[in-house]
């Protein structure tokens, strides 16, 4: 057994797993199967992410097999197989009374306030469990995490049909974003300065894409929604500099979706938010979608198989962590196979 941990700020270490006690009441005995690693892995192993602790074991998207249940487990059995909503709230606090447990006042998330999936063997909450569907392929269902991101930050800033979606960046994020975007039937643009990036996105199902840097996406956008510019516009890129950008260009009575965690200030015109109404919505983590996504993953309304671009044995998530840093044009999502692992 191992676990991947971040023993302090740029100090990845594989670690032999303990051996887990039995789960608690209202526990589930999980056996990791695959895991995926994202950008805020990274930002924890470079220490710039605000809310780990050290040493911690990360990760929080993952799925795999039930191997115990705990006294008082009543919706799973053991040999089930699940993914795991890394969002545990307390219930109680304002958040979680009107439906935002994604930010609870008491906020804990696997792989980050308390240790995460890239172990072999963890106890998790049963109401964190969702079961994955027969003959979905367990490392699709470890994307529903990934798709959960943009699930909530469309569920935010509301998404139709009739929506021109401009999307910065085309990276995971901006991937996620736009096929859940399409998914709903909106005409989607992605901007990046990366040319391989963006014929990745045209893959996904971009109607259009702007190479930044070469071009102006402001130009770029202009005439789109009948000379309006676009009606939603997503910071999938997480630059503080792009929110100015992103007022001046969506349309009036245009809604702007938040990611990134920067705490860069930026100057944003609050005359140019005002005289168009503009709605600005952050979307952090996920408000209980991955059901809805575990759905629409099931149902194949999505195109996740592509995303996963290198796969890795555990032992080896140095190599893993090594090759996004070094070459990050080759990956969007790397998995870490625990199957494996004894």
């Amino acid at each position: 057994m191992v676990a991947i941990s971040v023993e302090a700020p740029k100090a990845l270490r594989i670690l032999p797993s303990a051996t887990p006690e039995a789960p608690a009441p209202g526990e589930v005995l999980l056996r990791v199967q695959r895991a995926g690693i994202c950008g805020s892995d990274l930002h924890i192993l470079h220490g710039s992410n605000p809310f780990a602790r050290y040493p911690r074991v990360i990760g929080h998207e993952f799925a795999g097999v039930i191997e115990a249940v705990g006294p008082g487990v009543t919706r799973f059995a053991a040999g089930q197989r699940v993914v795991v909503d890394p969002v545990v709230s307390c219930g109680r606090c304002y958040a979680c009374r009107v439906g935002r447990s994604n930010v609870c006042a008491n906020l804990q998330v696997f792989g980050v306030h308390r240790d995460g999936g890239f172990r072999s063997r963890l106890a998790v909450p049963e109401a964190n469990c969702i079961a994955v569907p027969d003959g979905l392929p367990i490392e699709i269902a470890a994307l529903a995490e990934p798709f959960s991101i943009a699930a909530n930050v469309l569920s935010r800033t509301g998404i139709a049909a009739t929506d021109t979606v401009l999307v910065y960046g085309a990276g995971t994020v901006g991937l996620t974003v736009l096929q859940v975007a399409r998914l709903h039937g909106a005409r989607v643009l992605v901007a990046d300065p990366d040319a391989a990036r963006l014929e990745r996105a045209l893959g996904f199902g971009a109607d259009r894409v702007i190479q930044s840097g070469r071009e102006s996406v402001p130009d770029g956008v202009a005439a789109e929604n009948d000379g309006f510019g676009p009606s939603l516009v997503i910071d999938g890129a997480g630059v503080p500099a792009l929110l100015a950008e992103a007022c001046r260009v969506a349309s009036p009575a245009g809604r702007i979706g938040l990611l990134g965690f920067s705490d860069a200030p930026c100057p944003v015109s609050q005359q140019e938010i005002v005289r168009k109404e503009l709605t600005l919505a952050g979307s952090r983590l996920n408000r209980r979608l991955l059901p809805q996504v575990m759905d629409w993953l099931a149902t194949g309304r999505l195109r996740p198989a592509p995303m996963i671009t290198q796969t890795f044995a555990a032992e080896d998530a140095a190599a893993a962590f090594a090759l996004i840093e070094t070459d990050p044009g080759r990956t969007v999502k790397v998995q870490l196979d625990f199957s494996r692992s004894p």
